[in-house]
């Protein structure tokens, strides 16, 4: 039975960012432990559908931190290490491999796993998911062989993913089952804006499809909903993830699209807490509990959890945030557009420099913006978190500051 003061069970980018705040608050060595079924140290997740997927980035470079930065920490790493069996309120796990572990504080940091096509041939050779780095080095690989791909989602996922083929010269097909990309999130002009800009580059979209089946490897064959067919070398699908909460279910903690934590992102188990993909946490900002699956939420949760468990002991606030790169284009997200009333545009929505501002009863809820001067972007986390009002009229002044939105 091996005894450790603070447990991190996950090697994702909530223990690589959660383990280097602990040491910049003074962690003694020997005091965590982070246990990872992954065979790869804590990497960035981001660079999966961009730069690591396009071959500009390596497996060292996307490293949160160094091999021989833990050591020198002492922080004990345990990859290829599979827990099968937990015990809480005795503060204990215990690895498939007959090791055990013993606790103070466990960080459930498990994030969420790729889901499924939910039709035959969901599992065929050529037909991948992206979640991890094993996961984006196969479909790498394949690219570099192929001249047609299908991506199946219109989120973010698939379009830096379509994006990234595109850009290799391969055939490169959307399947879309909503009306327009990324509807959950862009406004109609947004998604219009993105399509045309697909489009230009040689990307197809099909829209309002789902994939019926598949058959076949190579070519991969892929039957749509109404019937029409396609041959291609590869697919990639990005349809959503989910939580990877199995190992709890008998646990007594409470799941719910996620672990439940509270403002201190601590569980209903004693010295048990749960941060990223897999915390479904309060949002005091919206009066709202959301599960995030991004990077900058597994970041900041890491790091909470790490000054709290030092000692900082502060609720969890914070402006949900989004940022992607798609083709030569990069913008962000701040906030939750759901239920806004009104939406306001600063710039040309035709062109690659514009912002667009999501209101609800002249409250910023949500901002999104593409080449715009630092002063938007400040603007945008700062309104929301302050539930500032502002004035519509001027916001949509493109020649106004600003600042003289703010009321």
């Amino acid at each position: 039975m091996t005894a450790i003061k603070h447990m991190i069970l996950g090697g994702g980018m909530v223990a690589g960012y959660a383990a280097k705040e602990l040491a910049a608050r003074g962690l003694k060595p020997g005091e965590l432990a982070i246990v990872s079924a992954d065979d790869s140290l804590p990497y960035e997740r981001p660079p999966l559908s961009k730069s690591f997927l396009a071959g500009k980035d390596t497996e060292d470079t996307i490293l949160i931190n160094k091999p021989d930065w833990y050591s020198a920490q002492g922080i004990n790493v345990k990859l290829r290490t599979t827990i099968d069996r937990v015990d809480l309120p005795a503060k204990r796990v215990h690895a498939a491999s007959g090791d055990a572990f013993e606790f103070q504080n466990l960080l459930i940091a498990t994030g969420a796993r790729a889901r499924k096509l939910d039709c035959p041939g969901n599992d065929l050779p050529n037909l991948f998911y992206l979640r991890s780095m094993d996961d984006s080095r196969k479909i790498r690989a394949r690219a570099a062989a192929s001249k047609s791909a299908v991506v199946i989602g219109g989120g973010f996922i698939g379009m830096e993913v379509a994006s990234v083929l595109s850009q290799q010269n391969i055939d490169t097909s959307m399947v879309i089952p909503e009306d327009r990309v990324w509807s959950r999130i862009f406004t109609p002009a947004l998604s219009e804006f993105f399509e045309n800009y697909y489009r230009s580059r040689g990307a197809k979209l099909l829209k309002k499809e789902t994939v019926a089946s598949l058959k076949g490897s190579e070519p991969l064959e892929i039957t749509l909903s109404s019937g029409r067919k396609l041959s291609c070398d590869m697919a990639v699908a990005g349809v959503g993830a989910i939580p990877e909460t199995d190992l709890f279910a008998k646990s007594g903690l409470v799941i719910d699209n996620g672990i439940l934590v509270n403002e201190y992102l601590e569980t209903s188990q004693p010295g048990v807490s749960a941060a990223g993909d897999v915390a479904n946490c309060p949002d005091s900002i919206f009066g709202k509990r959301r599960r995030v699956e991004h990077w900058d939420n597994a970041v900041s949760q890491g790091q909470h959890w790490a000054a709290i468990a030092a000692g900082d002991r502060r609720p969890f606030v914070h402006v949900p945030y989004f940022f992607s790169d798609v083709f030569d284009l990069s913008y962000e997200l701040w906030g939750d557009p759901g239920g806004a009333t009104q939406t306001i545009t600063r710039g040309d929505a035709k062109s690659s420099s514009f912002s667009v501002w999501w209101l609800r009863q002249n409250r910023l809820v949500a901002a999104f913006a593409m080449n715009r001067p630092d002063e938007e972007r400040q603007a945008a986390p700062q309104w929301i978190e302050s539930k500032q009002s502002v004035s519509a009229d001027r916001l949509a002044d493109d020649k106004l500051p600003i600042t003289t939105a703010a009321n």
